[in-house]
């Protein structure tokens, strides 16, 4: 029976690199995000590459609903391998001196809540089996606070540091957490979509380099099999 691996938040640029990349290792994949069409072209091309694909539409900003998610992913899957949790929240950047309870609140449950509900779901068995993964991938104002964007960053440190304690925790006995840090703009992203609309508009943008999402599926996979280091940076 091959390994499982679901992917939260299969959408353009890196989660649909990290499913592809997966999928050629031998993993079975699910693929989770709220929309359906999507999912179902890559779910095809995964299967018309001879990998097992099946796809889970839910909306990763309602924590309540993660008990009834695991459910459908292990009806469909089984247990879970290895899990991949990067959705997007959209940008909703602000300079720091602006942002309210509210706003840095507003993202707390995609980022950081969901993925504590996944963890308790997902982590027992891997613990159980001795044997299994944790991945995330973050912008890189997640390590180092930058000016005019605070909004996401700071749910993104609370799920850094989270994870880092979970790593200490889980990392000798068999499950290893990796966590990918990225400043940069990925191939295909609804950012880096964003960011070349506004150049050809000519309004001034963020400068910073861009990067294939396969480069980064594979570094994370290396990340992964190879258990040397629990974070990266890129570049």
């Amino acid at each position: 029976m091959p390994k499982s691996i679901a992917v939260f938040g299969a959408g353009p640029g890196l989660g649909q690199a990290v499913a592809r990349r997966y999928a050629r290792e031998g993993y079975a994949v699910t693929l989770v995000g709220r929309r359906p069409e999507p999912l179902n072209r890559l779910a095809k091309d995964l299967t018309t590459a001879g990998a097992t694909a099946h796809i889970v539409t839910a909306d990763l900003s309602d924590t309540a609903a993660t008990p009834r998610l695991a459910e459908q992913i292990r009806a469909t899957a089984g247990n879970l391998d290895a899990f991949y949790y990067a959705p997007t929240p959209g940008t909703g950047f602000v300079a720091a001196a602006d942002l309210t309870p509210q706003h840095a609140e507003s993202f707390m449950p995609l980022i950081f809540h969901t993925l504590l509900a996944l963890v308790q779901e997902f982590l027992p068995h891997m613990l159980e089996q001795g044997d299994g993964a944790i991945l995330t991938a973050q912008g890189g104002s997640t390590v180092h606070g930058l000016a005019n964007m605070s909004g996401p960053s700071p749910a993104q440190a609370a799920q850094r540091n989270y994870l880092q304690a979970l790593h200490a925790e889980v990392a000798e006995k068999g499950v290893y957490v990796g966590m990918l840090y990225i400043g940069a703009a990925i191939k295909n992203s609804g950012f880096h979509t964003e960011l070349e609309a506004a150049k050809a508009a000519g309004a001034p943008v963020w400068q910073m380099p861009t990067v294939d999402p396969e480069h980064l599926a594979d570094l994370l996979w290396t990340m992964h099999a190879t258990k040397r280091q629990a974070e990266a940076v890129y570049p």
